[in-house]
């Protein structure tokens, strides 16, 4: 399996380091290939901005998301961005590794989102969620937060961590075609003791060891949403994010 990990942490002490090096030497050591795209060692631009293109459909309003189609039409793109579209379309597993920051990535990966999951290629053309331009790869978020469990429960102090990712997993990744994993996610890492961060590391390992094997998360197809853009009548909401009202 070929898999591309995008890792946004600007400390290489971190927790979040470690799970990095943990990932990559669990995945080559069961025989996977693992590329990284380490996005504050690369000095990654998270700004979507004119220069993106080297040349333009409309040079006099800058429309980011018709300059995407574009330039992937006539291969416009500029060099950091062919670079990391040219990893995500290599790959056959995702992985997003960042520690939650308000409720989200860190900036630089939201620009990485921005920047290269462009239209023509991830979305676009009616390609949305089992018709996304992605379809047939997988992905999931590996992320740590300061809060603890209790906290990101439903009920909790932050609210349900299914809702927190929310727009990640499903208006992300699952709408550009990945199948979705569940989230690997350690807790209050800023306070618990060694052993506890040790212990989540061998979790994450043993996790991805059996990642083949996994049966990935439930998002509604295309074909469950009429013409009005809303659930079916006779489709039943199955996820955190649709209900009726």
């Amino acid at each position: 399996m070929k898999v591309l990990i995008v890792y946004a942490q600007p400390e290489p002490k971190s927790f979040n380091a470690a799970m990095l090096a943990t990932a990559r030497e669990t995945l080559e050591s069961a025989g996977h290939e693992v590329r990284v795209s380490d996005l504050y060692a690369m000095n990654f631009n998270p700004v979507a901005r004119a220069e993106d293109f080297e040349g333009r459909r409309f040079p006099d309003h800058l429309q980011y998301d018709r300059e995407q189609k574009h330039a992937q039409a006539n291969d416009l793109f500029s060099e950091d961005i062919a670079q990391e579209i040219e990893k995500l379309l290599w790959c056959d597993f995702l992985i997003l590794q960042f520690p939650l920051w308000w409720f989200s990535v860190p900036a630089i990966m939201k620009g990485w989102f921005d920047r290269v999951l462009v239209n023509g290629v991830a979305y676009g053309a009616g390609k949305r969620y089992d018709t996304g331009g992605l379809c047939g790869r997988r992905a999931m978020i590996a992320t740590s937060t300061a809060a603890y469990p209790n906290m990101c429960a439903p009920g909790g102090l932050v609210g349900d961590l299914d809702v927190v990712l929310w727009p990640l997993q499903n208006g992300t990744l699952a709408y550009t075609g990945f199948d979705v994993l569940a989230p690997f996610v350690a807790h209050s890492v800023n306070y618990v003791e060694p052993e506890k961060r040790g212990q989540y590391l061998a979790e994450y390992a043993a996790r991805l060891r059996g990642i083949e094997r996994e049966q990935p998360l439930f998002f509604h197809k295309l074909a469950d949403f009429g013409p009005d853009w809303r659930l079916k009548p006779d489709v039943e909401p199955r996820t955190v994010g649709q209900r009726r009202g």
